[in-house]
């Protein structure tokens, strides 16, 4: 079995295909190349398409009319995506997708695909499954934004890219932008309490890496909802 066809047969919503029409599917599909940092689609876009990430990353984005942005989530090798158009005609895009690093991915028009997700039953059935996973995640995060301090989903994104708080160096693999886009705030704020956390022992940060010295506290910090 080639990789891409082990790719598909580990996606629950792919692996739900009998194996003829999952290699149909995979011949079928369009595969697409973006590098790091070009769009995939705009936010607004009519855009009726499901793919899944064969190499690389992208992140859905949303961008207020100053400039900030705000990344919504990003998906990884193996994960699927699709436009809402996808499922209802003329319906915009409600974010805009970018890849994150060099991605490619396998893309489907809804018209290619539909009439695979009305034979059959399971394939639509962990589709369905997936989007509750998708909306649990989208009430977390609104849930976070509205009544998280911005130290706390710092402390939190902090852990995550530590790997759930590994205590040695760190490289500083997110730049401030990036770092505030994923917590919903800007980038002096987001500098201003990386100083404070090393000003207060919790963390000591480079120009290239950091390291957490407090991983107690910083725990403390990113389930705290007062600021």
């Amino acid at each position: 079995m080639s990789s891409v066809e082990q790719l598909f047969a580990q996606n629950p919503v792919f692996a739900a295909l009998p194996p003829a029409k999952r290699e149909c599917l995979i011949r079928d599909a369009s595969v697409r190349s973006y590098r790091k940092g070009e769009v995939i689609t705009h936010l607004g876009d009519d855009w009726p398409y499901l793919f899944i990430i064969a190499e690389g990353s992208v992140s859905a984005l949303k961008k207020s009319l100053e400039g900030r942005s705000l990344v919504v989530a990003t998906f990884v090798r193996g994960d699927i995506f699709w436009g809402l158009a996808f499922f209802h005609q003329d319906m915009p895009m409600p974010v805009a997708l970018e890849a994150v690093e060099p991605t490619t991915i396998h893309l489907w028009s809804g018209e290619r695909i539909h009439p695979l997700f009305k034979e059959e039953g399971r394939m639509s059935w962990e589709l369905a499954r997936l989007m509750i996973l998708r909306m649990a995640r989208a009430s977390q995060i609104l849930e976070e934004m509205a009544f998280q301090p911005v130290a706390s989903r710092l402390a939190k994104l902090i852990m995550e890219t530590s790997q759930k708080g590994r205590q040695d160096a760190i490289s500083r693999s997110l730049t401030l932008d990036e770092m505030a886009a994923r917590i919903g705030s800007t980038r002096e704020v987001v500098c201003r309490f990386l100083h404070r956390f090393a000003d207060d022992g919790i963390i000591d940060i480079t120009r290239t890496e950091y390291r957490i010295t407090d991983l107690e506290r910083l725990a403390g910090i990113s389930q705290s909802s007062k600021g």
